[in-house]
């Protein structure tokens, strides 16, 4: 549906003294959940699709964002000319993301997306904030407009792509959790990915629900009789459709997981997630695998 535009005067707040502060934000709803509608918000393609609308350029070095990513754009100010900027990423969670300015020739420049459920649906609440060395004048000729023709392209991009989500492939990964640790698994195969590591799973069959898939891909993968125990993170878009990762424990009476599919096994705690060499997607819920492992 078309956005609602909410934004258009000059504000205080978020710590700043400034008492003419710029803001431009939009609202729309969407079909989808939350946990949807934020992992499409978190994929650089998307982005960089939208902003390509207007003229814009934006990159990232990994296409699913997560905290502390940089971010660089190429933000069209007239024909011929762009303002260079680099954000980083300072929150994601299914309930939006969020990011602000590390360099450029702006003083402040802070991007929140809220998302909250309504039913079914999901409410998307997207804001700019920004203060430019100009001033007021240069606001209201020229960033302004710019800034709210981004948004509405954001939100065109935004309710193409989530609504192509539920058409999606669904594949599930499990994050098989015991004392404190994870279960990661090192992939061999194919040759673009061996010798990463990942969480166990596969593809959700027809007529199967996600909770089963991901009891059957463990019993396949590892040997291992797992629990299911709800969902982490944020969907996920990757080329084969829509990763979904599930939290799950070992059932009592279970064989300990085998790499019967995997290169090796390892389990980590908190403070080794990040010494082993993850697959672009999984890579995308460690934030809060370490969060749940706290």
């Amino acid at each position: 549906m078309s956005p609602t535009w909410c934004g258009g005067e000059w504000v205080g707040g978020l710590g700043c003294h400034d008492r003419s502060v710029p803001v431009v934000c939009s609202r729309l709803q969407l079909d989808a959940c939350p946990r949807t509608v934020a992992g499409v918000l978190r994929d650089v393609r998307m982005v960089a699709a939208a902003l390509s609308r207007e003229g814009h350029r934006f990159s990232a070095d990994r296409r699913l964002l997560v905290r502390g990513d940089e971010v660089r754009i190429g933000a069209r100010v007239v024909p011929g000319i762009r303002m260079p900027l680099r954000t980083v990423v300072t929150a994601v969670s299914p309930g939006g993301i969020a990011s602000s300015l590390r360099s450029g020739p702006l003083r402040r420049l802070e991007h929140v997306v809220s998302l909250a459920a309504d039913g079914p649906r999901t409410e998307v609440h997207d804001e700019v904030r920004w203060a430019a060395p100009c001033g007021r004048a240069v606001d209201l000729l020229l960033l302004r407009a710019r800034i709210s023709a981004l948004l509405a392209a954001r939100a065109r991009e935004l309710e193409l792509r989530v609504a192509a989500m539920a058409t999606q492939p669904v594949i599930v990964a499990t994050a098989i959790v015991r004392d404190g640790e994870v279960l990661a698994a090192r992939r061999t195969r194919p040759s673009s990915v061996a010798g990463r590591w990942e969480l166990p799973g596969g593809r959700v069959e027809a007529g199967e629900s996600e909770a089963a898939a991901v009891v059957r891909e463990c019993r396949e993968e590892l040997g291992a009789e797992v629990l299911p125990a709800g969902r982490v993170g944020t969907d996920l878009p990757i080329d084969a459709g829509v990763l979904r990762v599930h939290l799950a424990r070992l059932a009592p009476g279970s064989a300990q997981p085998q790499a019967l599919e995997h290169g090796a096994l390892r389990w980590l705690g908190v403070a080794q997630l990040n010494t082993v060499d993850w697959i672009d997607a999984d890579r995308g819920v460690l934030a809060d695998l370490a969060a749940l492992l706290r």
